[in-house]
């Protein structure tokens, strides 16, 4: 069970209490997601209420008032105390738990929340509530709101807008704090050391479900909830599959190893790391020159990654070392502006450079705010994963070269997490190795 500090969470709901300004904020818990007849996948908990809460159960909701005076304002609904349920399913905290452990102003039961949710909202100027998010509770809260429009037409007083909490969590979420940081790299080292594993035991395995077990059994036995997402391990041409997850073909010692992986902690931090290393412990010609293209390019791309740049020029970095070096060995032609320009590129690097990282893999906050980029900051993390996917699934555009056999089936992606710190670019993910004389037996 992971061990709550509820000093970290009573911060953030300080801070977001601070930004709703006379606002009701309303941020539900995740239901469960049934599959087969009556069985349900393993509960993954809403990142926004976790992030204020730290409450891991189903269909609970929190409410946020910034209206009311202070020891009024973060009220909890949730699954009452049930033997014959935790019977079951398991443990429950209930009502008198919500309040003593988590440090809910007040608790209810989930069953009052139609009932007592207009009173507590009751004199606040705007509802927080993500529409189409939440079904279960949706219906409550626009019946809700609409008796609150119609009052305010009567008497000038309730709720007369409803916005979505993102505009608030978002730019929290998106600055980690020094707590983050390093359940982020416990996530991140945890993930490393797995890919470590496999560099190690390649040899020994003969199918892509062998080094998925391996990979996703280390996250677990290291105390991990289990992988961040579904794991990518795509040998030869499946690399090539972005998002490859069928993970069930023989290895052949001629091809590469495309391992996408990383784990999530008991408390939802994730690491999100790739490398590709030779099956057969060497690359071949054609292999290696594609594998120095895109370290190159990832290393140039991870060094622009400081304060001030921004996600759009460690793309661009990363992009332009690519473009280059796939001219150099005549897989595209024409000046390297031109082929940016046109997209004329794509048919061999599809996706961004990167993406934040946090409690979600591809975590929020925004990357532009109309026409000016988010400049990086301290205490942002983001992934750097350039790549290459040479095949025929994607048509040569008209004017480019068309691509030789020998190329075809070779997919390579390097993925480290980035720290922006004060100085130069913090690499969590340093542990698992990407050189070629690393991955060369």
């Amino acid at each position: 069970m992971f061990n709550l500090n509820n000093k970290i969470f009573e911060k953030r709901r300080e801070i977001f209490l601070n930004k709703l300004e006379g606002k009701a904020a309303i941020i539900p818990a995740s239901s469960l997601v049934k599959h087969h007849a009556d069985c349900e996948y393993p509960f993954r908990q809403d990142s926004n209420f976790w992030y204020l809460t730290g409450f891991d159960e189903p269909d609970a909701i929190a409410l946020f008032l910034s209206h009311k005076p202070k020891g009024e304002r973060f009220i909890l609904f949730v699954s009452p105390k049930d033997v014959v349920s935790e019977v079951w399913h398991g443990f429950r905290w209930g009502i008198e738990g919500a309040e003593k452990e988590f440090k809910a102003d007040k608790a209810h039961s989930i069953n009052d929340i139609q009932d007592l949710l207009p009173v507590y909202v009751e004199g606040s100027d705007e509802i927080v509530f993500s529409i189409g998010k939440h079904p279960r509770i949706e219906k409550v809260v626009l019946e809700m709101f609409a008796k609150q429009l119609e009052n305010r037409s009567r008497v000038g007083i309730g709720a007369n807008s409803i916005q979505s909490p993102e505009r608030f969590l978002n730019e929290m979420r998106l600055i980690k704090s020094e707590f983050e940081i390093n359940r982020m790299r416990e996530a991140i080292q945890i993930s490393a050391e797995a890919h470590e594993l496999v560099r190690e035991s390649i040899l020994l395995k003969n199918n892509e479900r062998q080094i998925q077990g391996l990979i996703e059994g280390f996250f677990l036995e290291k105390g991990a909830r289990g992988p961040a997402y579904n794991s990518i391990v795509a040998s030869g041409d499946n690399a090539c599959v972005l998002h490859y997850t069928v993970n069930n073909s023989p290895l052949n010692k001629r091809d590469l190893l495309l391992v996408d992986a990383g784990c999530s902690l008991t408390d939802y931090y994730n690491g999100d790391i790739t490398r590709t290393i030779p099956i057969g412990g060497k690359f071949s010609k054609e292999q290696k020159f594609i594998y120095e293209i895109v370290l190159d390019a990832q290393k140039n791309a991870i060094e622009s990654a400081v304060i001030g740049s921004n996600s759009n020029t460690v793309h661009n970095v990363a992009l332009k070392i690519l473009v280059e070096g796939l001219k150099e060995i005549g897989l595209l032609r024409g000046s390297t502006e031109e082929i940016i320009d046109n997209g004329l590129y794509k048919h061999l690097y599809m996706h961004r450079t990167g993406h934040w990282l946090g409690l979600d893999v591809h975590d929020v906050g925004a990357y532009r705010m109309g026409d000016y980029e988010v400049p990086l900051q301290h205490g942002m993390i983001l992934t750097v994963e350039p790549g290459i996917y040479i095949s025929d699934r994607i048509p040569v555009p008209d004017g480019q070269p068309t691509i030789d056999e020998k190329w075809k089936g070779i997919g390579i992606r390097i993925e480290d997490d980035i720290l922006v710190t004060e100085k130069e670019p913090e690499i969590l993910s340093i542990a698992a190795l990407k050189e070629i004389a690393d991955l060369e037996s």
